[in-house]
Order: structure tokens, then sequence, then C-alpha cells
């Protein structure tokens, strides 16, 4: 093989994995998801029950039909850690810019941008509703600025990825 040839080839092979890349939103899922799981952590080492419970309890007295359920910390720790594993295994499915998981990703990076502005809002607010305040931050906090960029991004690459789907 003539020696000139090798650095184009590799020029060439380098612009096919580049273009390939682009036309997909897998970095940008995977990226939001080691985003949630950095949350998760966070959210668990600044005590997040300690709001989110009380604050579920006090909607629910204002309002009967609240959804929003109470969880234990083994329950909730448990439940996330699954989530997190179910979205990180469809990272191939996401590389692979398939159809059928766009909806999904939509959802995923709308739920951590509302997510990220919430503790950063409670934050800024000290409290959730009226009788629980909190001294700041606001639990999981320090991961929220990432839940924001990293869903942010994803929202961008699935706009740009949405033609080669």
């Amino acid at each position: 093989m003539d020696p000139a040839a090798i650095p184009r080839s590799l020029a060439a092979n380098s612009r096919t994995q580049t273009s390939a890349s682009s036309n997909n939103f897998g970095v940008a899922w995977v990226l939001l998801c080691l985003g949630f799981c950095a949350h998760v952590a966070d959210e668990a080492l600044t005590n997040f029950l300690g709001v989110y419970n009380p604050t579920v309890v006090a909607m629910r007295e204002r309002f009967s039909w609240f959804p929003m359920p109470t969880f234990e910390f083994r329950e909730w720790l448990i439940g996330l850690l699954i989530a997190n594993l179910i979205l990180l295994a469809l990272s191939p499915v996401a590389f692979r810019n398939a159809r059928s998981l766009r909806p999904l990703a939509y959802f995923f990076a709308g739920v951590m941008l509302l997510n990220g502005m919430g503790h950063t809002l409670f934050t800024v607010l000290g409290r959730t509703v009226a009788t629980v305040q909190f001294a700041r931050p606001a639990p999981g906090f320090y991961s929220s600025p990432f839940l924001l960029a990293l869903s942010t991004y994803l929202f961008l690459r699935l706009r740009a990825s949405r033609r080669s789907a």
C-alpha cells in the first residue's frame, strides 16, 4: 500500500465516523443518562426525601387529587437505579437514531429539564411549599446545572438528527 494513501484513508474514515455520529443522538442520550445518575447520587447524599416527602404530604392536604407518592429511601433509590439502568441499556438504540426511541428521548429531556429548573427554583426560594423550608441550596441542586445543560443538548441533537431518523 502506498504510504501516502494511509493518511487519506484515515481522513476519509474519520469523516465517515464524524458524519455518522452527527446523525444520531447517542452521545447526548448517554451524557444525560450519566447526568441523571449523578443527580440521583446528589439527591441521595443531600437528603432529598427529607424535603420531597413533606412536600407531597402538604400538597395532598391542600389538593386531595395530588397524584405523587411518598417513598422510603431504599425503594426510591432502587427505583431510580433501575430506571437509570434501563435508560443506559437503550443507548445503542439512540446511536442507531431509532425513530421509536425519539418520543421517549424528548420526554426524558423534558422531564430532566423541568427537574433541573425545579431544583434551581427551590434553591432560590428556600422552600418548596410554605410549610417545607430548608437551608439553601435545595437537595439535588448541585447536579441541576448538568441536567439543564445536558437535556438542552439532547433536545438539540434530537432536532439535528431528525432528518436522518
